[in-house]
């Protein structure tokens, strides 16, 4: 294997939206209603092998928006890409799946849910930037409690 083949690759290969769906099921009376929607965001990250240096990865972001606990709506939006990654550790691999790919794939995601939500004829909503690095570290520190936890103690 020469010098160059084994240097590290990444680039991505095609971005696109892989599903997207809007429900507002107490319109049109919660357009007359001038209260502010409490906001909840939820992001859900995965990723798999396609070929041979290829990986899907897909950020899935879902908004709820409820007045006085009647949905406004439900947005959700899962922006993919897939990704050339090459010539790298597991390790990184992994990471590079759940940071990078993520990192890159989240303003789009934004984009793609603001506009739904405007064309819903609600005020588009601004996803604030997600620190996925964080987020990484946390489902990686519940995953080793689950694991610690599920160890069979010896007497």
């Amino acid at each position: 294997m020469s010098e160059e083949q084994a240097q590290p690759q990444f680039g991505i290969e095609k971005l696109y939206v892989k599903d997207v769906s809007l429900e507002c099921p107490n319109t049109p009376e919660l357009f007359l209603d001038r209260e502010a929607p409490q906001i909840e965001v939820k992001l859900f990250n995965q990723g798999k092998q396609v070929g041979e240096g290829l990986y899907e990865v897909m950020l899935t972001v879902t908004v709820t928006a409820k007045i006085s606990e009647r949905t406004a709506y439900l947005a959700e939006v899962a922006q993919a890409g897939i990704f050339r990654i090459i010539h790298v550790p597991d390790e990184t691999l992994e990471m590079i799946m759940h940071i990078t790919c993520p990192n890159m794939l989240f303003p789009y995601a934004r984009e793609a849910v603001s506009d739904l939500v405007g064309r819903a004829g609600f005020l588009p909503i601004y996803l604030a930037p997600v620190n996925f690095e964080m987020l990484y570290q946390q489902q990686r520190a519940q995953q080793a409690q689950a694991a610690a936890g599920a160890q069979p103690t010896v007497n």
